[in-house]
């Protein structure tokens, strides 16, 4: 089971106070850069947690490939003391210190000495950030719902880490890359697809998800429009019933589908993306990772959708 579907395996059945935390969403980090009563150096995480910092934090540890991502194309790499396994991009990120993932060694990690600790909301345990809390560590939590989310974030973590001039501009960046990318696809008829994130059980991208709103973005339909969660389990009669024209499967070192199960998916030889053979794979790391490369990950989805929109036939690697 590859890294996103334990992270979203943890968010769909997390204790009440996880979903209580995520529910708390306030300040900057849901849409607005600044709000009002946010002073330039107070901030507000997407846990509803303030939290103030009078000099940027010179040791910072990441635990999701996504932040280690968004710190490095803010040139703050230099502050990064420690990352997860599965932080692998840029190659510099691999000579970081690493503290686990999901469930990081607290030795390891309180031994690293950081300023400021960086997680994701999907699956952090609230008795790991009380530890950290306890030890006046800070954790700073991000939880990515939405493509303006992740641009938000990376111009809030420039802010807080002292590379805000860099951090706007890989976000503008990113804007106009996304912008560009969808205009290329207005007006295009729809295409129905699933995103196989997980085979057995069969988990998907569902409304409030960023890559439910990138597959909108590339002129796709989710066939888990009507889910009622971001990362919904479906039943292979619901997904016969929704009849896909494309099956797309993330790859990737890290996590992803394997070829054998991406087989599998033919016995279903009603379906009109078999029929068609319309079975395709997109990178994990572009499209999983709520990171600077995300523009990557639309692209991709729009080499698969819509090969006649690409600006030049390529897709970039």
């Amino acid at each position: 089971m590859g890294i996103l579907v334990l992270a979203m395996t943890a968010f769909a059945t997390a204790d009440d106070g996880t979903s209580g935390m995520a529910r708390r969403q306030q300040g900057i980090l849901t849409g607005m850069p600044f709000m009002a009563n946010v002073s330039a150096r107070a901030y507000v995480d997407d846990a509803g947690r303030r939290m103030y910092f009078a000099t940027p934090p010179a040791r910072i540890v990441s635990l999701a490939p996504s932040i280690t991502e968004m710190l490095f194309a803010m040139e703050a790499g230099e502050q990064l003391v420690g990352v997860t396994d599965f932080c692998d991009y840029p190659p510099e990120a691999l000579k970081k210190p690493k503290v686990g993932y999901s469930n990081p060694n607290l030795e390891t990690l309180v031994a690293l000495q950081p300023d400021l600790v960086v997680a994701p909301n999907h699956f952090l345990k609230p008795d790991i950030i009380v530890k950290l809390e306890q030890l006046k560590i800070p954790v700073f939590i991000l939880a990515d719902k939405n493509v303006e989310g992740i641009f938000v974030h990376i111009q809030t973590l420039g802010r807080i880490v002292g590379h805000s001039a860099k951090a706007d501009t890989v976000a503008m960046q990113l804007r106009h890359q996304v912008a560009a990318i969808q205009q290329r696809v207005q007006g295009v008829a729809p295409v129905r697809m699933l995103y196989v994130l997980n085979s057995q059980p069969l988990i998907t991208v569902g409304p409030g998800s960023f890559i439910d709103q990138l597959i909108g973005m590339a002129g796709g339909v989710n066939v888990a429009a009507k889910s009622v969660t971001p990362y919904p389990r479906l039943s292979m009669e619901s997904v016969l019933q929704e009849d896909p024209e494309v099956l797309v499967f993330p790859v990737g070192k890290a996590e992803g589908i394997s070829e054998s199960e991406q087989q599998a998916w033919r016995q279903w030889s009603t379906m009109t993306a078999v029929k068609r053979n319309r079975l395709h794979q997109i990178s994990a790391d572009w499209l999983n990772r709520p990171g600077p490369r995300i523009a990557q990950g639309l692209e991709a989805l729009v080499a698969i959708l819509h090969p006649d929109r690409l600006s030049d036939g390529r897709v970039e690697r």
